[in-house]
């Protein structure tokens, strides 16, 4: 038997002829209400309640004045709403109070901001996922579900299609943002902190396996910070021509090489090791936490094969529990880079 990683994105090759540290992240309670002085207090002591909460409220409005688009973002970061991680979206998703904890409820809460994604080039086509971080259609997914494409198709939980422009790729961590044309309203993802996930934490994996959108698996985060190294440039003439007849994405784990050679470009990033069940489609889509925040961007899984042609081979099974995920952290410290446009 011989084994094979791959990137849970499915692809097609056309022919030329016929032929983590801590819990789940919960809800937070409401600031305080602040009163009014009394009468007679004095002037001194007002003046240093203004020092406190007010000179907070006006950094905000600065801030928010700054960034137009991003106002959620900066007034979540300032207050602490999150930790100071700007993790959390006002708008985003979060699991109803009588299914917390449940798989049903985190579903239920998060699969209208999951898509399906098919991109097409001349490299061929590919089936992946993504997450919906803003409610006019910005998504996130994996850089090799979108690299080189030359047209994207992108469908909604709802059965709704749109058209999509790649707004930035960043190879090094296997990220792309691509943006959807003439969307809003959109139920946008809440991006959790995974700095905070522990070892046994319960997620919930959604995406397009095969196809199959909104399709759910749930297991537990196995481990933490595994180098996952895959080609840097899968869709210029890396790993998309190099992977074998079934479609499985060249692929590097513990010091070994599998389905394939992943060429001379490839790229090393530190990923969230989960047993949820993840196939080729995977790519691209959620990961999520018991509470409805996004902790990673599933990007790989590793397969055993048993078919006669090698890995990557028509004998490929499919998910044995060991699947692979970018940390949610590293999507935010780069959503700056890919706005602006960031290629490569």
């Amino acid at each position: 038997m011989t084994e094979s990683f791959r990137h849970s994105g499915e692809y097609h090759q056309q022919q030329a002829s016929p032929g983590h540290h801590g819990g789940t992240q919960g809800a937070y309670p409401p600031p305080p209400a602040y009163e009014p002085e009394p009468a007679g207090a004095p002037a001194a002591a007002h003046r240093r309640r203004a020092k406190g909460p007010v000179a907070l409220l006006a950094a905000v409005a600065l801030a928010a004045a700054a960034v137009g688009g991003g106002t959620a973002y900066a007034v979540q970061t300032l207050t602490g709403d999150d930790g100071g991680t700007g993790a959390r979206n006002v708008n985003g998703t979060s699991v109803s109070a009588g299914s917390k904890g449940t798989v049903s409820g985190v579903a239920a809460a998060v699969t209208p901001s999951t898509v399906e994604i098919n991109a097409s080039g001349n490299a061929g086509k590919s089936t992946g996922s993504g997450v919906i971080i803003t409610s006019d259609g910005e998504i996130v997914t994996n850089n090799h579900v979108v690299s080189g494409a030359t047209s994207i198709t992108v469908r909604t939980s709802d059965g709704k299609t749109y058209r999509a422009k790649t707004v930035g790729t960043d190879s090094k961590k296997d990220l792309a943002l691509i943006k959807l044309e003439g969307a809003s309203g959109l139920k946008a993802a809440s991006l959790g902190d995974s700095d905070k996930v522990q070892v046994g934490d319960e997620v919930v994996a959604i995406g397009s396996p095969e196809g199959l959108t909104g399709t759910v698996t749930s297991g537990i985060i196995s481990a933490l910070d595994r180098d996952v190294t895959v080609s840097a440039d899968p869709g210029k003439g890396g790993g998309q021509e190099q992977q074998g007849p079934g479609g499985g994405w060249p692929f590097e784990f513990g010091g070994q090489e599998f389905n394939g050679d992943t060429g001379s470009s490839k790229t090393t990033y530190k990923a969230l090791q989960t047993d949820a069940s993840l196939n080729p489609g995977n790519s691209g889509g959620a990961l999520i936490d018991m509470n409805g925040n996004i902790v990673g961007i599933n990007s790989a899984m590793y397969a055993p094969s048993s078919g006669s042609g090698g890995a990557g081979g028509s004998g490929d099974s499919g998910s044995v529990g060991l699947g692979f995920a970018i940390p949610v952290n590293t999507v935010k410290a780069d959503l700056a880079k890919l706005r602006a446009g960031a290629d490569g």
